[in-house]
C-alpha cells in the first residue's frame, strides 16, 4: 500500500545505488515533510500509512532504513518492530521511531522495545538528517 498524496514522490527503483527508506506514518503532513527531507538527501522513499502495509513493504523492498511512527492503524509501531525482528528477511533493518511521544519514559520504552533510535516530533530537519546519516550511506549518486 503506497500512500497516495500529490506531493509525495513515487518509488523509483531505476537507481538501486540510492538508499531506500521506508516511512511509516498515518499523518499526511508528516509524510510530506519526510518526502521533502529524503528527496534533499537523495534517498528513495516508500510511504505507507499503517503497520501491516509496512510489513509487506519491508519484506518486498528490503529498505536500508525504516522510519516509523508508534501510533499507527492496524498494528502499532511496537508490534511492527516485533514482527520485523522475528522475520529473517527484515530482522537487521534499522528502525527509528519518529513519534510525538516525547517524555523520558516514552523514550526509554521505545529504546527498550528494540528500536535502533528515537526522534520526537516536532523535530529539527538537521536532527533527522544526522540520524539518517548515522544509519545509511548518503554519498552515493546515480548518473542516469
Amino acid at each position: 500500500m503506497v500512500v497516495r498524496h500529490s506531493s509525495l514522490p513515487t518509488l523509483n527503483l531505476a537507481c538501486p545505488q540510492l538508499p531506500l527508506v521506508l516511512v511509516v506514518d498515518d499523518d499526511d503532513d508528516s509524510l510530506t515533510l519526510m518526502a521533502y527531507i529524503l528527496e534533499q538527501l537523495s534517498c528513495q522513499a516508500y510511504f505507507v500509512a499503517d503497520g501491516l502495509a509496512a510489513l509487506v513493504a519491508a519484506k518486498q523492498y528490503r529498505p536500508q532504513l525504516i522510519l516509523s511512527d508508534i501510533h499507527l492503524p492496524e498494528i502499532d509501531g511496537y508490534s511492527l518492530l516485533q514482527q520485523l525482528r522475528a522475520d529473517g528477511d527484515t530482522q537487521n533493518i534499522p528502525v527509528i521511531a519518529v513519534t510525538a511521544l516525547a517524555s523520558h519514559t516514552d523514550r526509554q520504552k521505545i529504546l527498550t522495545a528494540g528500536f535502533d533510535d528515537y526522534l520526537s516530533k516536532p523535530f529539527l530537519i538537521q536532527s533527522l538528517e544526522q540520524l539518517i546519516n548515522s544509519f545509511i550511506q548518503l554519498s552515493t549518486s546515480c548518473n542516469a
